[in-house]
């Protein structure tokens, strides 16, 4: 399942891109895993991401700091129809997902036809702990959802 999974998860990537989606920045989600948070962390950022300390030690302080510059609305979804429920808000037009390619596909199948570009996590301790993402690669999609050419 998992060659399906990244088969699906690149196709809808280029798909996306082709269309060329464009959002307004309160148009636009920023959505995150819970597994993004450091397992060392006592923060509850499932109620209130800005409840980060943003003390560097996991992604989710580059990723706030991103979506600050950027006007867009991040939101940490503890699991996928936490996700699913946030992503098919009216006011979202389009989508910048990270997460594992198995949550990615189950994402992007639940919200169409909003556009979502996935962003596949990185794993270093296996799934659901610990895991970060390149934000670069996030800024990428954001930027191209809101028309900005890149750096």
């Amino acid at each position: 399942m998992r060659a399906v999974d990244s088969a699906i998860v690149a196709l809808n990537n280029l798909v996306v891109r082709g269309r060329k989606k464009r959002a307004e920045p309160h148009e636009l989600l920023l959505l995150l895993p819970s597994c993004l948070q450091s397992s060392r962390c006592n923060r509850n950022l499932s109620h209130d991401i800005y409840n980060c300390a943003r003390c560097g030690n996991c992604s989710i302080a580059g990723l706030l700091e991103l979506a600050d510059r950027c006007g867009v609305k991040p939101f940490i979804a503890s699991g996928g129809r936490l996700a699913a429920i946030e992503a098919k808000k009216r006011e979202i037009k389009a989508i910048v997902a990270v997460a594992c390619k198995k949550e990615l596909r189950e994402g992007i199948l639940a919200v169409l036809p909003k556009a979502v570009t996935a962003v596949v996590n990185l794993r270093p301790n296996g799934p659901c702990k610990d895991c970060s993402v390149n934000i670069s690669e996030v800024e990428e999609a954001m930027r191209a959802f809101l028309g900005v050419d890149s750096k």
